[in-house]
């Protein structure tokens, strides 16, 4: 008989102890390329990590309590930059990576996302979750599609191009 060790996917808030960690993936080709070439000055994450806004929720991907990513909910119409425009209320946005390419194409990003999502419709109280995968990113495009993402169109946020997809809360319950 086999035996099969099921893997435990959490996400848990970002501290200061994840700073280097973020600083190595966010030179990772793949994941610069989806933060649109930014690398590791995406974010000055000592002092993103001390502010304390209630639009926005840093958080650290695990599978059995190893960091393998990143990800932020960000309340897109109250962010502070307005990146999203002008959007209706209780429309969340999402960011997510998977650090280390050997952690990456085994499903915890999946599992990653649903918790994620569930935490925004649920904890939230979101009606829509939004994002923006580059549009050469195929990759992104057809796993946000699996996750029941539908694409809205195409949308130029400063330097980059990207498909702009929206799932809706309806479309989970």
């Amino acid at each position: 008989m086999r035996a099969y060790h099921r893997r435990v996917v959490e996400l848990r808030s970002m501290t200061i102890d994840d700073v280097a960690l973020l600083v190595r993936w966010d030179d990772d080709s793949d994941v610069a390329a989806a933060i649109g070439g930014r690398g590791a000055d995406w974010y000055d994450w000592p002092a993103e990590l001390v502010r304390d806004v209630p639009w926005r929720e840093l958080l650290i991907v695990e599978e059995d309590g190893r960091p393998i990513g990143f990800l932020q909910l960000i309340d897109a119409s109250e962010e502070e930059s307005h990146y999203w425009g002008d959007i209706e209320p209780r429309a969340w946005a999402l960011d997510i990576w998977i650090g280390s390419p050997d952690d990456r194409g085994r499903g915890v990003g999946a599992e990653a996302m649903k918790l994620a999502l569930g935490r925004v419709f649920d904890q939230h109280d979101a009606e829509m979750v939004v994002i923006d995968p580059a549009v050469d990113n195929r990759r992104a495009i057809a796993f946000y599609e699996r996750l029941g993402f539908e694409r809205v169109g195409v949308r130029k946020f400063g330097d980059d191009e990207c498909l702009v997809m929206r799932l809706l809360r309806r479309s989970t319950d």
